[in-house]
């Protein structure tokens, strides 16, 4: 997810979980244009591992030297094009989701990059532009193109991110491939992780707004998946890895970011009974020192007897 799921946040869902994480999108032109802040974007730290770099464009040729550049530069384990996104910026230019639409250049898009590079190629893509059954016929063309896993999210476009995942579509969508999908869309929990495999029979689950404040999703689902009992998360390790978080955060972009750590801040604090006054102060912060004062005034507020939340 573009600004959210950056290094910082990808090593504290490492701290706490295994998954293969999914790195934010990239501009395939601003990476062949040698832009310093993409390129940034793209550097990977070693607890990152295993990490897929998503990249997004619309021009074969391009969208073949981002990926070279990046898999000899920084060394992800594997390059996701996006296809799925469904923001206005990207598809007025045919990025994302538009290259639904024509699934011609789609094709040759997966075929130039997979004969670039050494690493796995993997697709992100939706139930469709506007039908939700595009994705049957549009999947089975992807893997003929050389994809070697594709996530398909079980909204269309034109939905954008309004009503409920069409996880049956998605269930179509497997049996037509031999080739890995994983499931995505409405995926908020361990159980609902569960359903979504039960359900489409994929072979895993890629989750998004979900892990938005919950980087502990991950290890529900795995506990879940080895039939261990859930562990209630208690606030004193919530606080803890908001400021791991925090500290990652800083490391990367300089102490001056705590503005662009607000977004976080308030999807770490949402749902959090009795803190209004906390949330209000927390989206004024400027320094590390006010965020670990008022995380600490958070941690005190909550007695030892409703400390799990």
């Amino acid at each position: 997810m573009a600004d959210m799921t950056d290094a910082p946040f990808c090593r504290t869902v490492k701290s706490l979980a295994s998954p293969i994480i999914f790195r934010e999108m990239v501009s395939s032109e601003a990476i062949i244009r040698g832009n310093q802040k993409t390129l940034n974007m793209t550097k990977i730290h070693k607890d990152e591992h295993l990490l897929i770099q998503q990249i997004f464009g619309k021009d074969p040729d391009t969208m073949a030297k981002a990926a070279k550049i990046i898999e000899e530069q920084f060394y992800p384990d594997g390059i996701d094009i996006n296809m799925g996104c469904p923001v206005y910026k990207m598809i007025s230019n045919f990025n994302g989701a538009a290259l639904m639409k024509d699934p011609g250049l789609a094709c040759r898009i997966v075929q130039k990059v997979k004969s670039t590079i050494a690493i796995p190629v993997s697709v992100k893509i939706r139930a469709g532009w506007s039908d939700p059954n595009e994705c049957i016929e549009f999947v089975k063309s992807l893997e003929s193109a050389g994809a070697d896993l594709i996530s398909i999210h079980g909204r269309t476009k034109v939905q954008a991110y309004s009503g409920k995942a069409n996880w049956q579509v998605i269930a179509q969508a497997k049996k037509q491939v031999s080739i890995p999908v994983l499931a995505n869309g409405d995926i908020f929990s361990a159980d609902l992780a569960l359903q979504a495999l039960d359900q489409t029979k994929c072979d895993g689950v890629l989750i998004g707004r979900g892990a938005l404040g919950n980087p502990w999703i991950f290890s529900q689902i795995e506990d879940t998946l080895c039939q261990k009992s859930l562990r209630p998360v208690s606030i004193q390790e919530r606080v803890y890895i908001i400021k791991q978080h925090l500290n990652f955060h800083i490391q990367q972009y300089g102490p001056k970011s705590v503005i662009r750590f607000r977004k976080h801040l308030c999807w770490y604090l949402k749902g959090l009974p009795n803190i209004k006054n906390l949330r209000m102060k927390m989206v004024q912060v400027l320094t590390v020192e006010e965020v670990e004062t008022i995380l600490d005034e958070l941690r005190s507020s909550f007695s030892t007897s409703s400390n799990n939340v």
